[in-house]
């Protein structure tokens, strides 16, 4: 089997990294703070205008959704049809300036008969996503492939595999990739290796470590989302305080080494009586999106709020 450094979906800098050997000493790991403005104009994804009616349906499940970093073309998982492979798919929106277009499936070299969900597109025209069997609690691992944007996705490939890898043999959910400013390789998934869907990190794709700090609690804490300079979090939980469970939490920190800061539970209309799941931000930071089954489209829908940035760079 191929050492990590050798396959091909390592980028650039991570490799420029390890030929150098002295790019980690050099620089910092500390990213430049952002400041924000609140949540607020929470609507259906689907009423957004210049967005087609069929992003959302009315009788199958929509959610995991997230961004392009490139394109803000939406990335969701479904189980609609016509026009799916089985099970959850996972299916693309293209954004059209104002709004997002009819979803198309992702085609054979993502979807199986199995189920994909927690689509989740990276800088480095990477795709990472989970493959595997939901119901029952079966195993669902996590993959990445690679896409090219004139030439489809490529065959997907498991991330490693073990007692204390990134993929274990219990079920892995919602890998929230990104780089730090020294080059090491941070993906974030949550897990219930331990019983209950807990939160854990990797760096460099080695051992999976638990998460510290607000993140994890005694209930159950899972697809977390990271924004790209790691320094704010959104992810869903059943922990006290919660609306309806599960609910949206947020948590921030000063640097990428250093332990979560308190949980903040997320104000309606983000969070409600219903459920809410799988948030994640916008590269730039002032979109969230989530999962809802709140009463109105169907089982499952898809939402979006905006907030501004108010300082930083």
């Amino acid at each position: 089997m191929r050492k990590l450094a050798e396959i091909w979906w390592r980028p650039p800098s991570t490799r420029a990294a390890v030929i150098a050997g002295a790019l980690i000493a050099a620089a910092s790991g500390v990213a430049a703070a952002k400041d924000y403005g609140e949540w607020d104009n929470v609507m259906s994804a689907e009423a957004l205008p210049g967005s087609n009616s069929a992003v959302n349906t009315d009788t199958f499940g929509d959610g995991c959704p997230i961004l392009d970093p490139y394109t803000n073309d939406l990335y969701m998982a479904s189980n609609r049809q016509p026009g799916g492979m089985g099970g959850q798919d996972i299916w693309i929106a293209h954004w059209n300036g104002n709004g997002w277009g009819a979803p198309v499936n992702a085609g054979p070299a993502i979807n199986t008969s199995a189920d994909e969900f927690c689509p989740s597109p990276a800088r480095g025209n990477r795709f990472f996503f989970v493959r595997g069997t939901i119901a029952g609690g079966g195993n669902t691992d996590i993959y990445v492939s690679k896409h090219l944007p004139n030439g489809g996705f490529q065959a997907a490939q498991r991330l490693p595999t073990g007692a204390n890898a990134i993929n274990s043999p219990a079920q892995e959910w919602s890998p929230s990739w990104f780089e730090t400013n020294d080059g090491r390789e941070i993906l974030y998934f949550s897990s219930t290796r331990e019983g209950r869907q807990r939160i854990y990190y990797s760096v460099n794709f080695g051992n999976a470590q638990l998460a510290q700090g607000g993140v994890n609690s005694s209930a159950d804490d899972a697809r977390p989302n990271v924004r790209h300079d790691g320094l704010e979090i959104v992810w869903d939980s059943t922990r006290s305080g919660s609306l309806g469970g599960p609910d949206i939490w947020t948590a921030k920190r000063s640097s990428v080494d250093d332990s979560w800061d308190t949980a903040v539970h997320l104000d309606a209309p983000i969070n409600s009586a219903a459920g809410e799941s799988r948030a994640s931000m916008s590269w730039d930071g002032t979109m969230l999106l989530f999962g809802s089954t709140r009463a109105g489209e169907g089982g499952s829908d898809i939402y979006r709020s905006t907030r501004s940035q108010v300082t930083g760079n």
